[in-house]
């Protein structure tokens, strides 16, 4: 019995609630060495300690995951450690961490798609040239990575040839989406703006925010991103129905004074 007991608990996958510290290494993608020299730096919370054996839970691993992706972005060891003042300041590193992630994180969660080349063929035909694709590629609408296009979005690609099966030519696309994007940034400054001054330095307070507070300024940041894109998404939908509105009324009277107009030539 025992021999099949011990083969269950060895193929069985580890609990995140329960790791031994090569386990969470290796869910984390870091070395045990890693593990450690946060621990002595203070980066990263005690264990569980059971017996001799330390045990890490999911709280551990997210923080790992965290203290990555900050060094990825360019954080030095220095940097991160100057959040762990923060907490010592009454702040916790879980409250400084969790901001950080909501400034950082990107609001979509798209994931790059490969682009074929076939099916940029199939969907432009003779459109796809050498210059369409520099342009695209300098917009960011397609990247190339090693011989493969990638298109970022690929929901921004679909609507772009969605609109081009409809008749507006790419080109023109593109260079309003050209156009588009200064304007787009000025929103997103203008809402960033209004969200510094209200909710992150309200009456400039230069208090530094701890516990709750920050904590609500973590929520406020991750809200002000689907609020302002709602905002812009029901103004947008306004504008684009007074404008049709107004441009289809203009033409409408054209297309009726022509008829009338060969109505008496006909007479």
């Amino acid at each position: 019995m025992a021999p099949r007991s011990r083969k269950r608990r060895s193929s069985s996958a580890p609990s995140p609630a329960a790791l031994r510290i090569e386990e969470l290494a290796a869910a984390a993608h870091t070395s045990v060495r890693n593990v450690r020299a946060y621990r002595e730096r203070g980066l990263l919370h005690a264990p569980r300690q059971q017996g001799r054996v330390a045990y890490y839970d999911e709280s551990h691993l997210a923080r790992l995951r965290t203290i990555s992706a900050l060094l990825e972005r360019g954080y030095s060891i220095a940097n991160i450690k100057e959040l762990t003042a923060a907490w010592a300041g009454g702040r916790r590193l879980e409250d400084v961490l969790g901001l950080e992630q909501a400034v950082t994180s990107p609001f979509s969660d798209e994931k790059p798609e490969v682009v074929e080349a076939g099916r940029l063929l199939a969907e432009l035909g003779p459109a796809v040239t050498p210059s369409l694709i520099a342009r695209a590629l300098e917009l960011k609408v397609l990247v190339l990575e090693g011989t493969e296009l990638r298109a970022p979005s690929p929901r921004l690609l679909a609507a772009g040839l969605e609109v081009a099966r409809v008749g507006v030519p790419i080109e023109a696309l593109l260079s309003e989406l050209a156009a588009l994007r200064p304007a787009v940034e000025q929103i997103a400054r203008r809402f960033v703006r209004l969200f510094a001054q209200h909710i992150l330095a309200p009456s400039g307070s230069k208090t530094p925010p701890k516990g709750a507070a920050l904590r609500e300024i973590e929520h406020a940041v991750r809200s002000v991103r689907p609020l302002a894109q709602q905002v812009v998404e029901i103004e947008l939908a306004q504008a684009l129905d007074r404008e049709i509105r107004d441009q289809l009324t203009t033409e409408l009277e054209r297309a009726l004074a022509g008829r009338a107009g060969a109505k008496r030539r006909r007479r």
